[in-house]
């Protein structure tokens, strides 16, 4: 695909850089907030607040014209979306926001295996050693046998699976309907979609969670706005190396916030992690395919 766009690479890496700082900020806010109330009701509220930035998009999404097939891959995407995000907030109050951070990087990986069983991409062999590389470094990261393997990690190991599953019903949508249509729809199924789950385990939540969470849902919408405008402004080559000064955030945060510690191994496993990622992304820029990989590795909230 041809884009005349002019590039600015510079612009890119910085509006990159305060797309990590936004997103780190949604952890430490997750992290806060802690098991205080259910995961599930935490996701709901978070999105249930976030709807007033749906407002906006009301007015692309009634004019849209949606068949049947479209108001059910929403629905379905909603679902899938809906179960990741409260998985996503399990696992933020249970390990440290670091292994969220790096175990969240595996999210592409699922989406590349997604796009080859199901979209008919094909599978060559430097995504399959792409794929078995980022394996890899989730078992640094896991270390079973020599750490605890707790619920918080294999929850998190979900999420990855189900948010890639977002990301390719996702891309089937984006290539019918614009974007504000697929972000709009995404808020408002999430928000059903939790409805349930979180009023059949209500807490009350006090003054100070709804807080944390109104902030939740102000930078994780920043967040999202500030990475399509690096988008726009560079190619992902250039952006998506910057999203490991995330995986090293997280961890001083956790560190001198949280009093969670450095985790080497966490790091290095992060590290592979994203470095195949951006060697596929990197392979089909080169060879000018369009990938249905999506290259956005920031948290999925």
């Amino acid at each position: 695909m041809n884009n005349s766009r002019p590039q600015q690479p510079v612009a890119g890496i910085l509006w990159m850089l305060v797309t990590g700082a936004l997103f780190v900020g949604v952890t430490a806010l997750v992290k806060t907030l802690g098991p205080v109330i259910p995961a599930t009701q935490a996701a709901f509220l978070r999105y249930a607040i976030g709807m007033i930035f749906v407002l906006p998009m009301m007015r692309p999404i009634l004019r849209a014209g949606l068949t049947r097939r479209q108001w059910g891959l929403f629905t379905l995407r909603g679902l899938a979306h809906s179960v990741g995000v409260g998985l996503w907030f399990y696992a933020m109050a249970r390990i440290p926001i670091a292994d969220v951070t790096a175990l969240n990087y595996l999210s592409p990986i699922y989406v590349t295996l997604g796009a080859a069983l199901f979209l008919g991409e094909k599978l060559a062999l430097r995504r399959v050693l792409a794929v078995i590389t980022a394996l890899v470094g989730a078992l640094i990261i896991l270390r079973p046998g020599f750490r605890e393997v707790g619920d918080g990690h294999l929850a998190m190991l979900l999420a990855a699976v189900v948010f890639g599953a977002s990301y390719l019903l996702a891309k089937r949508l984006t290539d019918q309907t614009n974007a504000a249509v697929v972000v709009g729809m995404l808020s408002i199924f999430v928000t059903i979609g939790l409805a349930p789950v979180a009023i059949a385990n209500w807490v009350t939540p006090d003054l100070r969670a709804l807080g944390l969470l109104t902030g939740v849902a102000l930078l994780a919408t920043a967040g999202h706005y500030t990475m399509t405008l690096a988008f726009a402004a560079a190619p992902v080559t250039v952006t998506q190396p910057v999203t490991f000064l995330q995986l090293l955030w997280a961890s001083l945060l956790g560190y001198f916030v949280f009093d969670e510690g450095l985790d080497l191994w966490v790091m290095v496993g992060g590290m592979v992690i994203l470095s195949s990622v951006t060697f596929i992304t990197w392979r089909e820029a080169v060879l000018k395919r369009r990938t249905r990989t999506p290259v956005a590795v920031a948290t999925k909230v």
